[in-house]
């Protein structure tokens, strides 16, 4: 396997588990009745609140970048540059996780627009190696 689906692989598991501590946040703010209908909850805050944010932010980073991941695969696109446009999002990632669920400013912005770089990165090699 390519370096580039095997973040891929990782970034989906990113995503599990990142829903894995969303929903234990928000069992932990709410209780149980998170289980059921969830009408009247009152907004999420805190921890829960970012966690949704970090869920909703990574699903959407994964949106990009799986596309770009799998059409360079089938195109038999793999250079130096695409693995490392992979590396580059699935750790932004990590730490983009991190850093939000600590709830700290101002670098988040920055460790987000490394990963679309790393999206960037495989992107032109598409256009310019595997579909130009």
């Amino acid at each position: 396997m390519t370096v580039e689906l095997t973040m891929l692989v990782y970034a989906t598991a990113l995503l599990l588990a990142l829903v894995a501590v969303q929903a234990t946040a928000g069992l932990r703010a709410q209780g149980l009745p998170l289980a059921h209908s969830r009408d009247g909850l009152p907004a999420p805050t805190g921890l829960h609140a970012r966690m949704l944010r970090v869920v909703d932010n990574h699903r959407e980073g994964l949106t990009l970048f799986a596309p770009a991941v799998l059409v360079a695969s089938f195109a038999g696109v793999s250079t130096d540059a695409t693995a490392l446009g992979a590396q580059l999002f699935f750790y932004s990632r990590v730490a983009h996780a991190v850093i939000y669920m600590l709830g700290l400013p101002w670098i988040r912005p920055v460790i987000w627009l490394v990963g679309i770089v790393g999206i960037g990165m495989i992107l032109y090699a598409l256009v310019t190696t595997g579909l130009g």
